[in-house]
């Protein structure tokens, strides 16, 4: 897998486009779009066959953000920090936010003297 300057996108179309054409089975085909990348102080321009646009269209749709991390079953958020806490509703995920939910429901059901109340 390459690894890319953030800076350069039309190095990362270019070098995507030199990966995938060697398997175009119709390298002549009428374009069926033309994508157009700008940055770095330099332009990308890339005429789409229906096979580069297929492969393009699978590389999109196949991408997964390493920070996502799912969606809170409290509030829906999508921003659950490496520890599957919600940045807005601030619930605990998983093993861990299982267990603490678990501990803090224990607290709650004893009186304070710290013995056990029956569930209410």
């Amino acid at each position: 897998m390459s690894t890319y300057r953030m800076t350069d996108p039309v190095a990362v179309l270019r070098d995507f486009v030199a990966r995938v054409a060697p398997y175009d089975p119709g390298p002549d085909a009428a374009p069926v779009g033309v994508v157009e990348v700008r940055g770095a102080g330099a332009t990308g321009t890339v005429s789409l066959t229906p096979h580069l646009a297929r492969a393009l269209a699978e590389a999109l749709a196949g991408y997964r953000d390493p920070a996502d991390r799912g969606s809170c079953a409290g509030c829906g958020s999508r921003r659950l920090d490496e520890n599957l806490h919600c940045l807005d509703c601030d619930r605990l995920h998983g093993v861990l936010g299982q267990v603490i939910a678990h501990q803090a429901e224990q607290v709650r059901l004893r009186d304070p003297a710290g013995s056990a109340q029956a569930p209410g």
